[in-house]
């Protein structure tokens, strides 16, 4: 069998993560950061294309489950001609990530094979959690960093991120049947799926997606001070990452939480000046 060169993994690790928001962001590293990333990356997506492509949730199931095994051969150097394995091992080696990370992040997306709604948010928080600050965790070990603390840091921005992502999509994923605001909060205001269905934006989605927003918003507070506790070369790069979702809570806020008549996008020069900030600040 044809084994993949680790060079041509790291190469196909960092096509896939050319089409991330987050890659801007990547650029902002030294090489071997930056391909690190790539090829943590590239596991996320491979993970997120199980999830949502076709086929039944036993199909899913059985997929992640060879999925799971072969990251765990894979670890052990056994990774064959898979595309990307290969720099996901380096870059594990040569960072000290613990391996318990990968797992909880396919946990998090074998979620959505079941969970489409979320009763309240200690529920989504979980689910939050799995996704999102445990990739912020691994990013981390990437980053580099000495105090314990900053893992609290990272928690909060990977669900201040991940609450971003949910408001922005709120539509995209109602059309596969995946419903991201607890529940209790969308009784609370008195708004139902039926009417968020129908693109009913009155003042009460108004509200509820204010009260959503400024719970993200809490959550960019408590991140904000991992800056500094990770190393410097990587601060630039983080800053841009923060400062891009920070961007798109903004732009939700300005269009007065119009998420639902188009994709709420950042425009290329925003994009830049976001960069540059982040440049500048180190």
């Amino acid at each position: 069998m044809r084994t993949t060169n680790l060079e041509d993994s790291y190469r196909r690790s960092e096509s896939l993560a050319r089409g991330s928001s987050f890659y801007s962001g990547f650029r902002l590293l030294p090489a071997k950061k930056r391909r690190a990333l790539s090829a943590i990356y590239a596991f996320m997506r491979q993970c997120d294309d199980i999830s949502d492509n076709e086929g039944t949730i036993e199909e899913k199931r059985e997929r992640f489950a060879e999925w799971r095994a072969m990251f765990e051969e894979a670890m052990c150097g056994g990774f064959g001609d898979h595309p990307t394995l290969p720099a996901l091992r380096d870059t594990v080696q040569a960072f000290h990530i613990p391996l318990d990370y990968f797992h909880k992040l396919i946990d998090g997306t074998e979620m959505d094979l079941t969970a489409t709604r979320y009763a309240t948010f200690d529920e989504l928080y979980r689910y939050c959690y799995h996704v999102a600050s445990v990739v912020g965790f691994v990013c981390i070990y990437v980053f580099e960093f000495q105090e314990e603390k900053a893992k609290e840091h990272a928690e909060a921005c990977g669900i201040a991120f991940q609450l971003t992502n949910i408001l922005r999509d709120i539509k995209e994923d109602l059309q596969r049947n995946r419903l991201y605001l607890p529940l209790e909060d969308m009784e609370c205001f008195e708004y139902t799926e039926d009417e968020l269905r129908r693109e009913v934006m009155d003042e009460r989605f108004r509200e509820l997606m204010r009260f959503e927003a400024e719970r993200a918003r809490a959550f960019y507070v408590k991140g904000r001070p991992l800056t500094s506790l990770i190393e410097r070369d990587s601060r630039p790069a983080f800053r841009a990452m923060f400062g891009t979702y920070e961007a798109i809570l903004r732009r939700i806020e300005r269009r007065k939480y119009d998420v639902l008549s188009g994709r709420v996008r950042l425009k290329p020069h925003e994009k830049v000046r976001i960069l540059f900030e982040s440049l500048i600040s180190w």
